[in-house]
């Protein structure tokens, strides 16, 4: 690795480490999922400056479609007002104090009472192919049609749960003036 690989893995790796803490001093669910969001980019990125780039990419992405999921869930349905209400995300704090530092402990021994294996082999050059060839071995094409068919399954979905499109309001021609909600709703009824 070279410097500027190993200061980037520091930063990234600080970074991650106070949006993990924000998580749990923050109070309130809108900014909590932002902090996540932003410590788990990090680790993304971490992952990737350790040459696993589509993994890393794999996990930003992930991360950040889940976490706008949970943010306009949040506003949508939350009783406070996009989850910006103070709150805590603190519950039974001697409890989780307690198991999260024999969870710690465990694992802290764990990393030293391992005999960790030699690596044999050179690296391979395509790092992406071969955590692809790991993961999916000869189900590669199965899961990007998949992944292709549930996308289409998705888009379907909500075009057939929406009974009207952005323009009905104003009828066929656009020139309903004041607009009429279909649904019953709204302005001109």
């Amino acid at each position: 690795m070279s410097t500027s690989d190993l200061v980037l893995l520091g930063v990234l790796g600080a970074l991650a480490l106070a949006g993990g803490v924000l998580v749990f001093t923050l109070n309130s669910m809108a900014r909590v999922t932002f902090s996540l969001l932003a410590s788990l980019a990090c680790v993304g990125g971490v992952v990737a400056v350790l040459g696993l780039p589509y993994l890393g990419v794999v996990i930003v992405l992930m991360m950040v479609m889940e976490m706008v999921i949970m943010a306009v869930f949040m506003i949508a349905y939350m009783m406070n007002p996009a989850g910006l209400m103070p709150m805590s995300m603190l519950h039974n704090t001697r409890g989780a104090l307690a198991v999260s530092s024999v969870v710690f402990a465990a694992l802290v021994a764990g990393i030293f009472a391992v005999p960790w294996p030699r690596r044999s082999g050179a690296r391979p050059s395509d790092t992406t192919l071969q955590v692809g060839m790991s993961l999916m071995g000869d189900q590669m094409l199965t899961m990007v049609t998949l992944g292709f068919v549930l996308l289409a399954t998705m888009v379907g979905a909500t075009v057939l749960a929406t009974h009207r499109g952005r323009y009905d309001r104003f009828g066929d021609d656009l020139d309903q003036r004041p607009a009429k909600d279909p649904a019953g709703g709204g302005v001109g009824r």
